[in-house]
């Protein structure tokens, strides 16, 4: 049995293309995608079209969450430490993403659940609790176990800190996806997760960023330039300040 787990794909058409064709090569029994399907790309609508046509069973994430429910989005830029340049810029990207989406697609990524259970695998965006707050790379065995354990399946799975890894804690393994369309660990290449028979694998893809990017600048998505610096680098970014 493989499956495969797509995560985070944020917009990038690109880079979306590209794994489905890496992943008619490795034909996997069962797909599954770990959310954050919008917010930051060239094209919201077409990814969300081409997932659903997919018929992938997937998770709710924090990019969702704040199309669908705005609010969400307030609370936790109330809670975080970042400048609020960068949240206003969130914003921004946030309703362009909504506008061309639509109500019906929006309803639609509204019903995703928070977790999807298909046995060994437990699948949250980023932990049981929220798809907002989930440990990092570095997190201790014990912050992994804690959050994760209570899924109660030998394999745990999720994506939104873009940064792939597979750890073994305690006779739980616990897998990050990375990021098909937002790399953040310096490697460009888009990142998902195939499990062949129980032995987990980060697959990386190469695609055209710059072909990418100029989608994304056609796009008339604000703060294109930000998605741009951050793509290439494949490190987080800080928006410009307009003058």
């Amino acid at each position: 049995m493989r499956i495969a787990i797509v995560s985070d794909i944020h917009d990038n058409l690109t880079a979306f293309q590209a794994v489905l064709a890496d992943l008619r090569q490795t034909s996997p029994d069962v797909v599954l995608h770990g959310g954050d399907l919008v917010g930051g790309g060239s094209s919201p609508a077409e990814v969300v079209d081409r997932v659903r046509d997919q018929g992938w069973r997937g998770v709710l994430g924090n990019t969702e969450e704040s199309v669908v429910r705005p609010e969400t989005l307030e609370e936790f830029a109330d809670q975080s430490p970042a400048p609020q340049s960068l949240w206003d810029a969130v914003r921004e990207m946030t309703e362009f993403t909504r506008a061309v989406l639509g109500e019906e697609r929006i309803a639609w990524l509204g019903a995703l659940p928070r977790v999807v259970i298909h046995l060994p695998i437990a699948l949250v965006h980023a932990s049981p609790a929220s798809a907002w707050h989930s440990p990092l790379a570095g997190a201790s065995n014990s912050e992994l176990e804690s959050t994760y354990l209570p899924l109660g399946q030998a394999i745990a799975v999720y994506g939104h800190i873009h940064q792939p890894f597979v750890r073994d804690v305690a006779g739980l393994t616990v897998i990050n996806t990375g990021s098909v369309g937002q790399s953040f660990d310096g490697d460009p290449r888009a990142s998902y997760l195939l499990i062949n028979n129980g032995t987990p694998k980060i697959r990386r893809v190469e695609y055209d960023i710059e072909r990418e990017i100029s989608a994304i600048t056609a796009s008339g998505l604000p703060h294109a330039d930000w998605v741009a610096r951050t793509l290439r680098a494949a490190r987080p970014q800080m928006p410009q300040n307009k003058l």
